[in-house]
């Protein structure tokens, strides 16, 4: 019976071992699977672009327009959260964000209309943190660009994700204000959504804040809510700083916003993202 219950014990552990090696074995192919899929879409520029426009809330026109670059659907990949998620877990993450970023500013100069390109619109472009810090990054490549393109620094807003930590606060305001010098503006985005949000604004004192679809989702209807952006809007007014809510998909939360003082607004309501550049007329 004690000679059964041994082997029963060690084949379990054999089972076990047998299993633990199989799966990290298929996690292993699949890892490089991805990552050919990657260098793929990399190396054949497979990504779209799509634009949303920003609302001024209190002219009821666009302000601006964020980039959204997005890969093609495959297995590997079904949506851009699987593929950027992905992204973020290779050696990959600064070379994507700068074919990302080219892209976008090459497809927005060649999708504005004459007229457009007069006003001098502004563009959202989302940035990882780290890149802005990563010594292979020079600010010099994107001003060339800009001008080749014939647009101004002033027109490009850097817009980072709040979800993306930031460990070195000093080092990360030097670098802000290095490309704030050149004409550049920052975003801070997904206000609310972490943590370190507060530590975030304090230190990094963005020219505009998004704050994250969360607090404004029904926000016409939540008290909560309410007080939390006021409390925001106050530190916006101290700090100089526009206010941006995101995720805005009905006409009520849109109106709230506007009667609370909400700078810009960007949602499904106000213009779903589209490759093409569209202006937005809101009538309430």
């Amino acid at each position: 019976m004690k000679s059964t219950t041994i082997r029963n014990t060690k084949s379990n552990k054999l089972s076990s071992y047998l299993k633990y090696i199989l799966e990290r074995q298929n996690k292993y192919f699949l890892y490089w699977k991805q990552l050919l899929e990657l260098n793929k879409i990399i190396e054949r520029q497979e990504i779209r672009t799509l634009f949303q426009p920003i609302i001024d809330i209190q002219q009821n026109n666009t302000f601006a327009y964020e980039a959204l670059n997005r890969p093609n659907s495959t297995k590997l990949f079904p949506n851009p959260d699987a593929f950027y998620e992905f992204v973020g877990r290779t050696n990959h993450v600064f070379y994507c964000e700068c074919l990302c970023r080219n892209l976008s500013l090459q497809r927005f100069q060649e999708r504005l209309t004459d007229e457009m390109k007069n006003e001098n619109p502004v563009l959202f472009i989302n940035i990882h943190p780290n890149v802005l810090l990563d010594k292979n990054y020079h600010s010099g490549e994107t001003r060339q660009l800009l001008k080749d393109l014939g647009l101004q620094p002033q027109q490009v807003v850097f817009e980072l994700t709040e979800r993306s930590a930031v460990t070195d606060y000093d080092e990360f305001e030097r670098v802000l204000n290095h490309y704030r010098a050149q004409g550049y503006r920052i975003a801070v985005d997904d206000v609310g959504s972490g943590y370190n949000s507060l530590k975030t604004l304090i230190f990094l004192k963005p020219e505009f804040i998004k704050i994250d679809r969360s607090l404004i989702q029904s926000i016409d209807e939540n008290i909560p809510q309410q007080q939390l952006l006021s409390v925001l809007l106050n530190y916006a007014e101290q700090s100089e700083t526009k206010v941006i809510a995101e995720g805005v998909e009905r006409f009520e939360e849109y109106s709230y916003l506007k009667q609370a003082g909400v700078h810009y607004a960007q949602g499904f309501a106000l213009g779903r993202p589209d490759e093409r550049i569209q202006r937005t007329q809101i009538i309430l």
